[in-house]
């Protein structure tokens, strides 16, 4: 019985011990690691982050090419009509995103019987740092 009762004292004087760093049951050669839990998570959510941006943006320029192609075939179309009503820019932009429609440029091109219409739009940037290209589409349609 006195045999266990050392052995219990023993431990407890054990885990009253401090550290070098003045904190209880701290092993000494362990203070150099603290907060390395805490910066291996910040470096991946950094990076998760910045995947998730990349998504995203691919997102939208695909999104912003789909529109530039709608938009020069509904533009050609109306250029196509010899009697039209409509500018083949306002076609365009009206059958675009109201977002992408406000910087949408459009050229008229052809000759003989066919028109061609270029649709210009611009991809918006998620983050200012990068400079992306314009979004170009071109359809030719025979004149009516």
């Amino acid at each position: 019985m006195r045999e266990r009762t050392l052995h219990q004292d023993q431990d407890q004087d054990q885990d009253q011990e401090l550290s070098s760093t003045g904190e209880p049951g701290r092993e000494p050669g362990r203070t150099r690691e603290r907060g390395q839990a805490a910066l291996e998570y910040v470096g991946v959510i950094t990076l998760l982050l910045l995947v998730a941006l990349a998504a995203i943006q691919l997102g939208i320029a695909a999104y912003a090419v789909q529109q530039a192609g709608t938009a020069s075939r509904a533009a050609a179309r109306a250029a196509s009509y010899r009697e039209a009503r409509t500018n083949y820019a306002d076609a365009g932009r009206a059958a675009m995103s109201p977002w992408l429609a406000k910087g949408a440029h459009f050229t008229l091109g052809g000759g003989g019987d066919e028109v061609e219409v270029t649709a210009r739009v611009r991809i918006p940037s998620i983050l200012p740092v990068f400079e992306l290209p314009d979004a170009s589409r071109s359809v030719t349609m025979p004149l009516d």
